[in-house]
């Protein structure tokens, strides 16, 4: 991989098999995606001794929450087969028609849906991100270079091997996933605009305005989950500490966690008490505004707390006079992530959900629901945090753009000019002649 070819080789020769990954069939990707799942469950032994020697590597360096993400067991090499498999059971994402017009007898546009081509993604220390973005991009029919966290570098290149080999043995092209090393590598990566289509970096703000502001190709951001939780006037006050709870304290370190916890002061009295027991049982260390010490134990909040991400256990939490307040809290310390209302009062909720800035808006739910796995998309390459071209989870169809195919019969615009063809722009079946 990165060793034994140059970066701009690697990217050249994903470009050339870009071209025939995007041309197989339905029935080889999906092979090729049993036959990823059945090596993944034959070689887990040895994936399991790769990923505990980064462990073993990590463990003066990280915190609990991110050696949790790093680390793999047998519930999770279970969960990335379940992930694998699921993509089996999608429908091809390539080749479906979204628009279909006769622009004139015999004319006919076709809107038609194809890869993207080539993507370099960069992703943090998890390694099981590995295999869904590699195997999301297989069954899209787009071809990647990918670049984990250093800390999963052993784990990450068994599974790029097993990936890789398990796929090429049922046909498809060499090199259609490729694998980085180093920070050099990606500084290569970046100026390779010429046979790459698109870069996705996983990571903080900083580090994605850093991508964009080094690379000439389009960049598609996937950053911070600052994440909020806000609890209205009226709710059901049980189940907003079971909501509560569950956003922050389900899995600290992934970017669908609440961060902050808003409560409206109405229903402050009575439900931060409760809140604050159960979140102190999963051991959550509370940060809070100048009312909300005056009601529970926590440490004072600062204007840092509401602009962190902190993937740890830790939760800051404010008391607001109005549900205008949160959403104003919410647009202006969020990162347009996650962001779920816990209410009774529909009026309420729909001025959230129009209102609050973010790819999810949930109502009585946690923001756990944040992914593309749980979506039906099978798994997910991130959550666009930003308007263009995907949005929220992002799945096969984010890793797709489309072509316009158009089928004539000898007609010349001069025909047109000359009136001896009509245009009627009528529609038609969305299904390709």
């Amino acid at each position: 991989m990165a060793d034994q070819y140059s970066i701009q080789e690697m990217s050249q020769m994903a470009r050339q098999a870009s071209f025939k990954l995007a041309a197989t069939s339905l029935a080889k990707r999906n092979e090729a995606l049993q036959a990823i799942a059945d090596a993944i469950v034959k070689n887990k032994q040895q994936i399991l001794e790769a990923n505990a020697y980064d462990i073993a590597e990590a463990k003066d360096t990280l915190s609990a929450p991110l050696l949790s993400r790093l680390k793999l067991n047998d519930d999770k090499c279970a969960r990335m087969v379940d992930g694998v498999l699921s993509l089996i059971e999608l429908a091809d994402p390539l080749g479906s028609v979204n628009y279909a017009k006769e622009l004139a007898d015999r004319l006919n546009l076709y809107r038609v849906a194809c890869p993207i081509g080539v993507v370099g993604i960069i992703f943090e220390s998890r390694p099981d991100a590995l295999v869904q973005i590699s195997t999301l991009c297989l069954k899209s029919g787009n071809t990647v270079l990918l670049k984990g966290g250093r800390e999963a570098a052993h784990t990450n290149e068994i599974l790029a091997k097993i990936i890789v080999d398990a796929s090429v043995s049922c046909g498809l092209p060499e090199n259609w996933c490729g694998l980085l090393h180093s920070r050099e590598d990606v500084q290569e990566m970046l100026k390779q605009h010429d046979s790459i289509d698109l870069i996705i970096p996983r990571g903080s703000n900083e580090f994605v305005r850093y991508i964009m502001k080094n690379s000439e190709i389009p960049v598609l951001g996937h950053s911070d989950g600052l994440c909020h939780v806000y609890v209205d006037d009226p709710c059901d006050l049980k189940m907003a500490v079971k909501l509560a709870v569950d956003s922050k304290a389900q899995n600290l370190s992934v970017c669908n966690t609440a961060e902050t916890l808003l409560v409206h002061q109405n229903i402050a009295g009575d439900f931060l008490p409760k809140a604050a027991k159960a979140l102190a049982d999963k051991e959550i260390t509370l940060y809070g505004d100048e009312k909300t010490q005056g009601m529970i134990a926590c440490l004072p909040a600062c204007e840092e707390d509401w602009e962190t991400e902190y993937l740890d256990a830790k939760l800051s939490i404010k008391i607001v006079a109005s549900i205008d307040e949160a959403i104003d809290h919410i647009n202006h310390y969020g990162s347009h992530h996650t962001d779920s209302i816990v209410s009774s009062d529909i009026n309420h909720v729909n001025q959230f959900f129009s209102l609050v800035d973010s790819a999810d808006v949930f109502h009585n739910c946690s923001t756990r629901f944040a992914d593309g796995f749980l979506f039906g998309f099978g798994a997910e390459v991130g959550i666009a945090t930003g308007k263009l071209h995907a949005r929220g989870p992002m799945g096969m169809e984010g890793l797709c753009t489309y072509k316009y195919r158009l089928y004539g019969s000898g007609q010349t615009l001069t025909d047109l000019n000359n009136g001896q063809i009509t245009l009627t722009h009528n529609d038609i079946q969305k299904r390709l002649p």
